[in-house]
């Protein structure tokens, strides 16, 4: 589109440096061809404007505002609610996770309004708490840079996260899945106990699953809403749909190389994936499998059942 805003569909919103790993993530979803909610980003470029001038530069104004009435366009709705999401150039990288270092914002109408909460974005990037998560992490603050993403919000009956590992032991074999009614606020927060289930990943089948205790959920805004005590402990996913979200994570895994730290929700009957990072716990760990190519299934059986001797 701009040298400030560009669509999840442009091969450019793939690069991290310009639109950060949120941006980046979802780009990649996009060209796979899997469910993203639609959107567009607001670049580092333009944040850099933003720095070097006294307030929002009226260039990158008029982008974000064109890019939205596009939004809008192509939805045929006025003023489509969204979610503003941080995207720091830095963030979601396969060692390091910023994830809930920036803020985000839900539900947001309006050009205007747009505008005033992606400046939030970038004014997030100089908290304190933000400075020293980099610190920690090896990160000069200093060189740090945001992106910004726009996305429709997504009316979900149900939202979680998903690791194509387990964040437990490091099993690769598994799928780990928590989600809870409403939006996925409430599960990020800890504001509830989420359900849980583990899939095996080979045979994309439910090995567990542990009911929640799901007392409130978000619907609109960042307000939430008090949940009946029916559903408290019913599970917010069918089984269906806990395959079929494994199979997703799967497909992307394998994508990507490596496992995966995935959030998602469902609308009505439809999964729609809201974010993709690499997982940052075990990844870095060096993996031995369990069956080794060219020892031979005999051999690996034998060795798996025999117990190793002391030295």
């Amino acid at each position: 589109m701009t040298d400030y805003v560009t669509g999840f569909d442009d091969p450019a919103c793939q690069d991290p440096r310009q639109f950060g790993g949120k941006a980046a993530g979802l780009a990649g979803l996009a060209a796979a061809g899997l469910p993203v909610a639609p959107g567009f980003a607001v670049s580092a470029s333009a944040y850099r404007a933003f720095r070097a001038g006294s307030g929002m530069p009226s260039a990158v104004a008029f982008a974000i505002t064109s890019a939205y009435q596009r939004l809008c366009d192509s939805l045929g709705l006025r003023d489509v609610p969204v979610a503003v999401r941080s995207s720091a150039t830095a963030e979601d990288s396969a060692a390091t996770s910023f994830a809930g270092e920036f803020d985000t914002y839900v539900d947001i109408t309006g050009a205007a309004d747009i505008i005033a909460h992606v400046q939030r974005c970038w004014e997030s990037l100089s908290t304190p708490r933000a400075r020293s998560y980099a610190h920690t992490n090896g990160v000069d603050p200093d060189t740090l840079e945001m992106a910004v993403v726009i996305q429709k919000m997504v009316r979900a009956t149900a939202a979680g996260v998903m690791f194509t590992i387990s964040p437990v032991t490091g099993d690769r074999s598994r799928i780990a899945i928590e989600a809870s009614w409403g939006l996925g606020l409430a599960v990020v927060g800890g504001e509830v106990t989420p359900d849980r289930w583990i899939v095996d990943k080979i045979a994309l089948s439910i090995v567990e699953c542990s009911p929640g205790d799901k007392r409130i959920e978000y619907l609109h805004g960042a307000t939430p809403s008090t949940v009946e005590q029916s559903r408290w402990a019913a599970p917010c996913l069918s089984d269906d749909q806990v395959v079929a979200l494994a199979s997703l994570g799967k497909r992307i895994e394998r994508g990507e190389g490596r496992p995966q730290d995935i959030e998602f929700a469902v609308e009505g009957s439809e999964i729609v994936l809201l974010q993709r990072r690499p997982e940052t716990v075990w990844s870095g760990r060096e993996y031995k499998p369990r069956f080794v190519p060219g020892q031979g299934l005999t051999r690996w059986v034998s060795g798996a059942v025999t117990p190793r001797r002391a030295a």
